[in-house]
């Protein structure tokens, strides 16, 4: 019934309902269409602001990094120095100073690689990155919550190719994180156990959205999901944030993230833009018994590599909407090849 009819589903973590239409499928298109392929680049571009040894926008010099390399992003969206002030006019005008430091992580040296294309060898020094970060930046005291997320493709608005992502630290806890940790510490308080929890031990019984599994760490798409291929990776064990891991627990998230970036590529075979955002505790000093962390993977690819999700209309008015349902991607990702379609050819 749900791959046939239109109905609605509903988000826990969110509280929020998103409409699907699996009919809509069938609709011609003749709207906009994407660039597609896969664009080969050199191992080191002269010109690339990331690559290791070439300056930088802002004048700085990169270093002769062997893997990772993290540094505090010259044109930062925030500024831990900010004067202080209130705004406040009556209630409906209202505004405050809000500071923090915005991180940009190189994957690595290679400006050819993506996780997609990185032994999950060197994706492990990516995440133990993530963990060193999140936690240097977590212990100040002018520091609230740490966002760590990758734009991957231009189309997702990446201004350099170069495999990357960034790490932007706020004083203040975000909307949705703060939205999702306050229904975690709902749901908590209500059935004595962790959403998340509850939800992937529903989700692995099913199987039906499961695309793989290893020891730690499941991928699965949502049964929520609002954009087309959306992913979820979820550790199997309850863990507040990604300091919490064992070595092999971050191995095999490492091996998790080359594994779905592979499948991505493969499944319109071409370089897969999507947004990705891990999601763990805030680190203003609460605790935060009921958040599970979890990355989310928003790609907008929607039929092929040149035709694409749009928010607009009904979902930028009313409620977000999708086509295709999350047991017919989660079929398709499950089907995918684990060897990269660059290495299969020739």
């Amino acid at each position: 019934m749900l791959q046939e009819h239109t109905h609605r589903r509903f988000n826990p973590l969110t509280g929020e309902w998103v409409l699907v239409s699996p009919h809509r499928t069938k609709r011609p298109w003749q709207g906009h269409q994407e660039s597609s392929g896969f664009e080969m680049l050199p191992s080191h571009d002269p010109g690339c602001y990331l690559c290791a040894g070439n300056f930088r926008a802002g004048g700085e010099v990169n270093p002769d990094y062997p893997d990772t390399f993290a540094f505090t992003n010259d044109f930062s969206a925030l500024l831990a120095d900010q004067p202080a002030f209130q705004f406040e006019s009556d209630d409906l005008f209202r505004a405050e100073p809000e500071t923090g430091i915005c991180r940009v992580v190189c994957f690595s040296p290679r400006h050819d690689r993506s996780l997609s294309r990185m032994r999950p060898d060197e994706v492990v020094k990516v995440v133990e990155l993530w963990r060193d970060e999140f936690s240097t930046l977590g212990a100040r005291p002018d520091i609230g919550y740490v966002q760590i997320f990758e734009n991957r493709g231009a189309s997702m608005g990446c201004s350099n190719p170069h495999p990357h992502g960034q790490i932007w630290a706020t004083r203040s806890v975000p909307s949705i994180p703060a939205t999702e940790g306050a229904r975690q510490a709902t749901h908590l308080a209500d059935h004595g156990e962790c959403l998340l929890c509850r939800y992937l031990e529903r989700e692995r019984q099913s199987g039906e959205r499961i695309i793989f599994e290893n020891e730690s760490v499941t991928a699965l798409v949502p049964f929520w999901a609002l954009w087309p291929f959306e992913v979820m990776l979820l550790p199997r064990e309850h863990m507040t944030d990604i300091t919490a891991m064992t070595p092999a627990q971050r191995s095999d998230l490492a091996e998790a993230l080359v594994r779905l970036g592979i499948r991505y590529d493969n499944l319109f075979q071409t370089s897969f833009p999507y947004s990705m955002g891990l999601h763990q505790q805030p680190v203003d000093g609460g605790a935060y018994p009921g958040w599970h962390w979890h990355i989310h993977y928003y790609p907008p690819l929607l039929r092929s590599a040149t035709v694409r999700k749009f928010m607009v209309g009904y979902e930028m008015f009313a409620m977000p909407q999708r086509d295709l349902t999350a047991e017919t991607c989660a079929v398709r990702l499950r089907e995918q090849s684990e060897t990269h379609f660059l290495d299969r050819e020739g």
